[in-house]
């Protein structure tokens, strides 16, 4: 007897063999058949969706789980309109809070858009804040907004004080913090906060999944955990085995450790691609280790920081940039050869280094890189472990693949590489990104049909909270390439209905070595899939289309019911 009998007007499996279906049988998690091979079989249940259609579940291949559920009950910056709204807000919070530096206050999702270009003042932070510590995250997560308290009590006051390699507390012509700390120098307020207990993490990811699988997200890939400034305890993964073994895990979970979670190990002289050594996880534990809900994934590692930020080592200066500041000491943004604007996290000799190290241990990389310079060294990079140690069991990836010039995209499919562009960006962020690159760069901005043209493989993400994880939103805009403004970005890249569902089903889970099981609906895969109002292949607007319900191996997850 099946567990499951399921009815729909079409079934999208997105199989070669099979495109299309009206039933589908589902026994112990797996999909077992359909139409003519499962009708006559007896089953536990049958659901009948009527003239719903019904798709893979979606793949989210790049986001922040836990960064996002722990910003959940922080103030809501992006709801802010002016810094007066956004300080009158800060002041509510810190209102409900005694005046000490052992208190935080909290907010996520600031964007300067929505106050004329203007990030927050200081001095004005600090009149409300007073004693307490404040971490206001910018809505890229390459940057956060502190006060003098805090910036104190981490020692960026004091005379000796030198920035962290690959970030800045950014100061102005005088030397004074102005309250912007970048990219790795977050890494200092989050020492003040870190670890997380394991608890607090599992509600954080608890909160999170149930809004995915509301979403049709039946898998996600967490970008970092363990380490660096996006880690939030060396002991991460530990939250995700016991939101899974506690059914709070809401869809399964791809976790990438950050490249500084990672060990030295040695081994015998012939291991690790016969240089004895490498970098890794106790025991040897790799790529792919793990169950179906919670298995390890790439190895990430940043190379550079963001378009909104303007810190993405990029070979030709940003159109609208800010005022140069400087780090301590006077001293001033590195800048990489070749590169006039933006900067790379560290150096290409470091991260030769270290990539070459995670690569002998067995593991398939997946380089942040936004800005066309980090890109230029993130394929660098990969084509020489490529050619030395050979491929790995997964493809290697380039994560956002930002700013992507012709040569790049071309060299990335050459080299069978994964890239993971945000189509969800360009509705709320793409008038700022074209403002940044200017006309003539603007067709290199997260890139959909060249990508695949090229054979590439092309895996949608949302990079959740930088950008919401409404998929099917992201899949209009893959198609319609429109900003907020109503203007298109690069629409000659705009993605087919088709290919943008792939993007986020079969060609994500290729991305992210689970193809066997994930992506598709045929015999033998999990039966993870989602139910919708209508089809995603000739909706007028997909965005439009309603989640129904989402279902986890034949378990229903969420319910609009």
């Amino acid at each position: 007897m099946l567990d499951l009998l399921v009815y729909a007007k079409e079934i999208i499996t997105l199989d070669s063999e099979r495109q299309s279906a009206s039933v589908m049988g589902v026994f112990a998690g797996k999909i077992v058949g359909f139409d003519e091979d499962v009708t006559q079989l007896p089953a536990a249940q049958e659901l009948d969706f009527g003239d719903a259609v019904i798709t893979p579940g979606f793949i989210d291949s790049h986001c922040h789980a836990t960064w996002w559920g722990l910003g959940l009950n922080a103030i809501q910056l992006d709801t802010a309109r002016g810094l007066t709204k956004l300080y009158d807000m800060i002041a509510e919070a810190a209102a409900q809070l005694p005046d000490s530096g052992e208190v935080w206050i909290h907010g996520t999702g600031f964007n300067q858009k929505h106050h004329g270009g203007s990030f927050p003042d200081i001095g004005v932070l600090d009149k409300i804040t007073g004693q307490r510590r404040l971490y206001l995250r910018h809505t890229s997560g390459h940057a956060a907004i502190t006060n003098t308290a805090t910036l104190q009590r981490l020692g960026a006051l004091d005379p000796g004080f030198v920035d962290p390699v690959g970030g800045w507390i950014v100061r102005d012509g005088d030397g004074n913090p102005t309250g912007l700390v970048e990219e790795s120098a977050q890494g200092l307020l989050q020492a003040m906060l870190l670890p997380y207990p394991t608890s607090e993490i599992t509600a954080a990811l608890e909160s999170a999944t149930a809004r995915f699988a509301a979403r049709g997200i039946t898998s996600f890939v967490e970008a970092g955990v363990g380490g660096g400034w996006i880690g939030h305890s060396p002991i991460e993964v530990a939250a995700y085995l016991r939101a899974a073994n506690t059914a709070r895990l809401k869809a399964r979970a791809i976790v990438m450790p950050a490249i500084d979670s990672l060990e030295q190990l040695r081994g015998a002289d012939q291991d690790f691609c016969g240089e004895g050594s490498g970098l890794g996880v106790g025991l040897g534990i790799g790529f792919g280790f793990g169950t179906e809900t919670v298995r390890l994934g790439h190895v990430k590692a940043f190379m550079d920081g963001s378009l909104l930020g303007e810190t993405a080592a990029v070979t030709a200066e940003y159109c609208q940039h800010h005022t140069k500041h400087q780090g301590s000491g006077g001293s001033t943004h590195p800048q990489t050869a070749g590169v006039r604007a933006g900067y790379l996290l560290d150096t290409p000799e470091n991260y030769r280094e270290a990539v070459r190290a995670v690569y002998r241990g067995g593991w398939p990389v997946a380089l942040h890189a936004i800005g066309d310079a980090a890109i230029d060294l993130a394929l660098e990079l990969i084509a020489q472990c490529q050619t030395d140690y050979g491929k790995q069991a997964a493809p290697n990836r380039i994560e956002h693949f930002g700013i992507a010039r012709p040569d790049q995209v071309a060299l990335a499919a050459q080299l069978g590489i994964a890239v993971t562009p945000q189509a969800g960006f360009i509705g709320p962020l793409g008038d700022q990104f074209m403002a940044k690159l200017g006309p003539e760069r603007q067709s290199w901005i997260y890139r959909g049909q060249s990508i695949v043209d090229a054979g590439a493989i092309l895996a949608g993400s949302s990079d959740l909270p930088v950008a919401d994880n409404n998929i099917l939103r992201a899949m209009q805009s893959a198609v319609d390439r429109r900003t907020e403004s109503g203007a298109k970005l690069a629409p000659a890249e705009a993605l087919s209905p088709l290919d943008a569902l792939r993007s986020y089903t079969c060609w994500a889970a290729r991305a992210n070595g689970v193809a066997d099981q994930r992506g598709t609906l045929r015999r033998g895969c999990n039966a993870d899939f989602v139910v919708l109002s209508g089809s995603p292949l000739t909706a007028e607007n997909i965005a439009e289309l309603r989640v129904l319900a989402t279902y986890l191996g034949g378990e229903c997850s969420f319910s609009a019911e």
